[in-house]
Formats: structure tokens, C-alpha cells, sequence
């Protein structure tokens, strides 16, 4: 798909509702844009509490804390560079 938007003087842009349609973006949705070259690409924010469950886990590793879970890494990481 090509479409084509105007930037205005305040250096807006209405994204194209064929593109918000291919997208599943709609209003409030946050858009993340990444300049490569001359060019940026648009695309949805991905809605990371959807992820939830997606990685494995071990058992003996759920349910820590965060600052468990710093603690071990940091513990992991000095081990490793003696």
C-alpha cells in the first residue's frame, strides 16, 4: 500500500485511515516511528501487557521481585567476570 499525507505548518500529519485500517491504530493508540535513511517507517506500538505469558518461565524463577531478580542477575554477572 502508498499513500501520501500533508505535513502542516505545525508539522502534523492525519495518518490515512486506509493505513490506521492496516495498522489496527485508532484514536489514543501511541505510533512508534523509525528514521532509516531517508525514510521512516510507522508502526504500532505493540501493547506489551498482550505479551503477557508468551516467554517460559522456570518454576523455581516465578514470583520474585524485581529487585530479586537484580540482585541474581548482578550476583550472576560478578561470578562470571572473576
Amino acid at each position: 500500500m502508498e499513500t501520501t499525507a500533508r505535513l502542516t505548518s505545525k508539522g502534523q500529519i492525519t495518518v490515512p485511515k486506509a493505513v490506521r485500517d492496516a495498522l489496527g491504530v485508532t484514536e489514543g493508540d501511541d505510533i512508534f516511528f523509525r528514521v532509516e535513511g531517508d525514510r521512516a517507517v510507522l508502526a504500532r506500538t505493540p501493547d506489551f501487557l498482550s505479551l503477557a505469558g508468551t516467554v517460559p518461565v522456570p518454576a523455581a524463577k516465578r514470583n520474585a521481585t524485581w529487585d530479586d531478580v537484580l540482585r541474581r542477575t548482578h550476583g550472576a554477572r560478578a561470578a562470571r567476570s572473576q
